[in-house]
């Protein structure tokens, strides 16, 4: 790889961009077999990727749907196992709530491999 950057190093213009772009053009295309998450709608690389039972396993759960882990750790830091099964059991019923919606415009904004540490809602801190 440093021999062709030595090379374009002494190349300028037309002709190092031309070369630049022939590199990309040959670089592998996205895979188009790609998880997107359901919350943000984003691809989900490999080391991100949770499972979620929309019902939790404590009220009867067992149907999942891969998330990015911090939409997933984002959801168990908004809601308690029995609102998640009685209000929250769908995705589209997930991404209804404010603050879950405020999470995704937020998080869609960030590169797909993002994570950063999710803190429990005052709401749910105040329950104990």
């Amino acid at each position: 790889m440093s021999d062709v950057q030595d090379s374009f190093s002494a190349v300028t213009g037309r002709i190092r961009k031309k070369l630049i772009q022939a590199q990309l053009e040959a670089l592998p295309a996205p895979r188009s077999d790609a998880v997107l998450c359901p919350v943000c709608e984003r691809p989900i690389p490999p080391c991100q990727q949770d499972a979620h039972h929309l019902v939790p396993k404590s009220h009867g759960g067992v149907q999942t749907v891969v998330l990015h882990r911090i939409c997933h750790r984002q959801i168990h830091a908004l809601f308690t196992e029995t609102e998640l099964a009685r209000t929250y059991a769908t995705v589209e019923a997930l991404k209804q709530p404010e603050e879950m919606a405020r999470f995704i415009r937020w998080v869609q904004t960030k590169p797909d491999a993002f994570f950063e540490k999710s803190r429990k809602s005052q709401r749910l801190k105040s329950r104990r």
